[in-house]
C-alpha cells in the first residue's frame, strides 16, 4: 500500500519505506504510522489520515481544540471501518456459513452441515438489537485512551507539537490586575459553561471578543479575572445568560444552580437561555455519541427536586440509566455555531419558534432550546 509523505507529498510504497528505514524516499522525513506494521486492519491508517483529522478538527488550522475532541473524531472515523451493527458474533456466523459446505466437500460427511443452522442462529443473534425507545443507545469507544495518547505522542515527536491543541486549563491563584476603565464597563451577555475546558476553548477561539460576551465556567475559570468579571455582570440589570453544558446530571443542573446560588444570580430578575445539551436534544438526533456510567446514574438520583420537575419522564429515565453526552464530542466549529445560533435566536422576534419557556416567575425567565444547533 502506498503512503504519502505529509512533508513533501511523495507517494512511497512498501519497498520504498522498507529500503529507507521507514522514511520518505524523497525528503527522508520519518513516517509515524505504517499500515504494514499493524495487524488489526481496522486500526490501519496513514500519516495523511491523522493529519486530515487534525486539519478538520481545527477547521483548517483556524480553531483551537482539545485533545478529547480529537480523540472523539479519530474514534468516530476509525469505527466507520466496521459496518454498522457488525460484531464478533456475526463474524463467527459467517465463518460457519463458509466452513459447512467446505467441510462437506472435503470429508463427504453430512454431519458438518449441522454447522449451517448453527451459523444462522449465531448470525441472527449477533444482529439483534433490543429496542431502547430513546434516540441513541450507549456506545463504547472503538479505540482506547492509551492508544490515542501513544499515537499523539509519536506524532508530536516527529512532526512537532500540534499548534492548535489546547493544554489543560491552568489554575492561576493570583488575580490579574484589571484597569478601572474596564471594570466600569459591563457585558450584555454571558456564557456560563459547566466545565473549565469548554470555557477555555471558547476564550482561546476569541468567542468573547467576537460576541462582546463574557465567558466563565461555573467552576471559576478563568481564575485570574473570574471575580472581577462576575462583579461586572451583576451591574447590568438587562444581562442575558446562556448556559452551555454536558447532557449529564451535573450539566442539566447548571441553570438551577445559576438561578439559586448567592454566588451567581440568586434573586436576579434576568433571563437564562439553556442552549444544551439536554436529553430531549439527544432524543431528536441520531448522530450524538451517548456514553453510560454508574457514577452518572448515581448523580441523577441526587438531582434537586426543581431540576427533576423541569425534565420529562423520558429524560429522567435516560439520565437515571447513567447516560450522558459530553460537549467535547463535538467539534469547536459546531459548539461555536450552537452558541452563535442561540444568541441570534434569543434576539429574534421569532425566538419562540426554537426557544421554549420552561420556567418563569420572580426569578426571571428560563428558556430551553429544542435542538442543539
Amino acid at each position: 500500500m502506498g503512503m504519502k509523505c505529509v512533508r513533501c507529498g511523495t507517494d512511497n510504497n512498501l519497498k520504498d519505506r522498507t529500503d529507507n528505514g521507514g522514511r520518505c524516499k524523497n525528503c527522508n522525513h520519518p513516517f509515524v504510522f505504517d499500515t504494514s506494521a499493524v495487524i488489526d486492519s481496522r486500526l490501519k491508517f496513514t500519516d495523511a489520515f491523522f493529519a486530515k483529522a487534525i486539519e478538520d478538527i481545527s477547521a483548517n488550522n483556524t480553531l483551537y481544540f482539545t485533545p478529547v475532541q480529537l480523540f472523539y473524531l479519530l474514534d468516530r472515523r476509525l469505527s466507520r471501518k466496521i459496518p454498522e451493527g457488525w460484531n464478533g458474533l456475526q463474524s463467527l456466523g459467517c465463518l460457519a456459513f463458509v466452513l459447512a459446505p467446505l467441510c462437506l466437500v472435503i470429508t463427504n460427511s453430512p454431519i458438518y452441515m449441522a454447522l449451517l443452522p448453527i451459523g444462522i442462529i449465531i448470525f441472527m443473534y449477533g444482529s439483534y438489537k433490543p429496542p431502547t425507545g430513546k434516540g441513541n443507545s450507549p456506545n463504547n469507544f472503538f479505540i482506547t485512551q492509551y492508544q490515542f495518547q501513544y499515537w499523539l505522542n509519536r506524532w508530536q515527536e516527529i512532526n512537532n507539537p500540534v499548534g492548535k491543541m489546547l493544554p489543560a486549563p491552568r489554575e492561576e491563584r493570583l488575580p490579574a490586575e484589571v484597569s478601572t476603565e474596564l471594570t466600569a464597563y459591563s457585558f450584555d451577555r454571558a456564557v456560563i459553561c459547566d466545565s473549565a475546558v469548554i470555557a477555555q476553548l471558547l476564550i482561546a477561539n476569541n468567542f468573547h471578543f467576537e460576541n462582546n460576551c463574557a465567558v466563565l465556567s461555573v467552576t471559576g475559570y478563568p481564575q485570574s479575572i473570574f471575580s472581577t468579571v462576575l462583579e461586572m455582570l451583576t451591574r447590568n440589570p438587562d444581562l442575558k445568560v446562556y448556559a452551555l453544558h454536558d447532557a449529564s446530571p451535573r450539566g442539566v443542573t447548571l441553570t438551577h444552580h445559576l438561578r439559586t446560588s448567592p454566588n451567581w444570580f440568586q434573586n436576579r430578575n434576568l433571563i437564562i437561555y439553556d442552549l444544551g445539551l439536554l436529553p430531549r436534544q439527544i432524543f431528536a438526533s441520531r448522530n450524538m455519541f451517548v456514553r453510560a456510567a454508574e457514577e452518572s446514574a448515581r448523580e441523577a438520583q441526587e438531582m434537586p427536586v426543581e431540576v427533576r420537575q423541569s425534565l420529562s419522564a423520558a429524560e429522567l429515565e435516560w439520565l437515571e440509566a447513567g447516560n450522558f453526552v459530553e460537549l467535547e464530542s463535538f467539534t469547536p466549529q459546531k459548539l461555536i455555531q450552537v452558541l452563535n445560533q442561540g444568541i441570534a435566536q434569543s434576539q429574534s422576534a421569532n425566538a419562540g419558534d426554537s426557544l421554549v419557556v420552561i420556567d418563569g416567575g420572580d426569578g426571571g425567565y428560563l428558556y430551553a432550546a429544542d435542538s442543539f444547533g
